[in-house]
């Protein structure tokens, strides 16, 4: 399992697939943050929440110079009905070898029903305008997380 982040780091730099196809790259933005969230699963309960949750947002976000990143391990084709179901207007991105979500340490050990495994830790990282890390938060709950990253960011809610 790779480290945690760390508010400071450098964010590892990455490019990846769209779910129109399109890649999408992260790069220094002068004046704009990105939120990049990684989730376990496209379409399931908790990740269609948090996805919705973030839509909800995104106007409000976007105004206060945050953009939106989703990443998962889930193929195109399936980022693509999610968004379109779900009317998803931030990108989507597939990280189907999971290499971004372990350079962001957001790939480890998970426990779910006394099972032990490997998987997706539902994380979310602030990218600042330079490229480094803001705010790193790991384990974090589907429900009710947009509204607690907000105040972790000092926005009104």
């Amino acid at each position: 399992m790779a480290e945690r982040l760390v508010t400071g780091d450098k964010a590892p730099a990455f490019t990846l697939q769209d779910s129109t196809g399109k890649d999408v790259t992260l790069a220094p933005r002068p004046g704009r943050s990105t939120i990049v969230y990684f989730y376990p699963a496209a379409a399931t309960p908790g990740c269609t929440k948090e996805a919705c949750d973030f839509r909800d947002s995104l106007a409000s976000l976007q105004a206060s110079g945050y953009d939106v990143l989703g990443i998962s391990p889930d193929p195109v084709g399936k980022l693509a009905k999610f968004a379109e179901k779900e009317s998803l207007t931030f990108p989507l991105l597939s990280d189907a070898d999971h290499a971004v979500a372990e350079a962001y340490g957001a790939w480890g050990e998970k426990k779910n029903y006394g099972k032990t495994y490997e998987g997706l830790i539902r994380s979310t990282i602030v990218v600042d305008p330079d490229g480094n890390v803001a705010v790193a938060q790991y384990n974090v709950r589907a429900t009710g997380h947009v509204a607690k990253l907000r105040r972790d960011l000092n926005l009104d809610a």
